[in-house]
């Protein structure tokens, strides 16, 4: 019997189990997947707390990216087969299609045979951070040659994704972060400024950066007080895409800046591009064809074994990674 990863409590890391249990056959659409790795997401850590927008039944498996083998296909799945080298783009319900395990079932069109050139972990590592992005960024924003876009939570795997395609696409990314620590790498890894939003005046560096042009596109996960700032240098006409809540703070409407400049503030989540058949495939042309050319190459801050699957949500949720959290299986 294959292992998975369950808990039968919600908690901190401890309350995942490595248990040994059945996983079902492939149904119609679906493909079964002998993994090899895991890419961890804080949605998993909101998911196993129950503070996600899914609520899991009590003993539920989690985990949205896996890469592997295909084991076997369900009725009416065409272009990928058994031992095809395969990863997976995040779907719309991990409790549905969890994939910390040996074996996972996944729907055929979220399954992507990746370029060769990519590892088990980097390829486990791919579509959650740069669908995302790419969401928010090129399809969303539409994203150019002449803007200045600023990444907050910078040094996260959807921050670093975010930081490659406004290069890939010919923007100005600006990083911030909150302490120096992370500064260098992120230079390192293409940011071409970095803020550090507890040594610096966010409001002031960033309009001394971007001048009165502004900044036409914020792509943003944490919320709370810095929508005042952030808002304050924005562009008349700027959107603002917020993808998550990390911030345990209020969330401030700025009326008046986007009264003043015709801002549009979005919420956006990763589920509207993968529930659009047209939009899905269009984002995975988009990462094809940019790890391909190596504009796009995912980021590892630290790999795990399957055993160390509490560690390596310990590790996720220090936020001392650099990148993304990968589990081996």
């Amino acid at each position: 019997m294959p292992r998975v990863v369950r808990f039968h409590d919600y908690g901190g890391p401890e309350v995942l189990r490595i248990e040994h249990a059945d996983v079902r056959n492939p149904g119609p659409g679906e493909v079964r997947i002998r993994v090899k790795a895991l890419g961890l997401n804080r949605a998993e850590a909101m998911l196993r707390t129950n503070i996600y927008i899914e609520t899991a039944p009590l003993p539920s498996g989690l985990g949205l990216e896996a890469a592997g083998l295909v084991e076997t296909v369900g009725e009416g799945v065409e272009g990928l087969a058994p031992g095809d080298a395969v990863s997976v783009v995040p779907s719309r319900s991990m409790v549905r299609w969890p994939a910390y395990g040996e074996l996972a079932v996944f729907p055929a069109d979220l399954v992507v045979r990746h370029p060769p050139s990519l590892s088990w972990e980097e390829a486990a590592a791919t579509w959650m951070q740069y669908v995302t992005a790419y969401g928010a960024l090129v399809d969303i924003a539409n994203l150019n040659r002449d803007d200045f876009v600023v990444i907050t939570a910078a040094s996260s795997s959807v921050g670093l994704a975010a930081i490659q395609i406004a290069n890939l696409v010919g923007a100005t990314p600006i990083a911030v972060t909150r302490t120096s620590a992370k500064k260098q790498a992120l230079i390192d890894a293409g940011a071409a400024h970095v803020v550090v939003s507890d040594e610096e005046d966010l409001e002031a560096r960033l309009g001394a950066i971007t001048g009165p042009e502004g900044v036409r596109v914020v792509f943003d996960p944490i919320g709370g007080p810095s929508f005042g700032p952030l808002t304050a240098v924005m562009a008349r006409g700027g959107i603002l895409i917020e993808y998550g809540a990390l911030s345990p703070e209020p969330t401030p409407f700025p009326l008046f800046a986007v009264l003043g400049k015709s801002l549009t503030l979005r919420g956006y989540l990763i589920h509207e591009i993968v529930a659009d058949p047209v939009r899905l495939e269009a984002a995975k042309a988009f990462v094809l064809d940019g790890l391909g050319s190596g504009a796009l190459r995912p980021i590892i801050a630290r790999s795990f074994p399957f055993d160390q699957i509490v560690d390596a949500h310990r590790f996720l949720e220090s936020n001392d990674q650099f990148g993304k959290v990968v589990v081996t299986v």
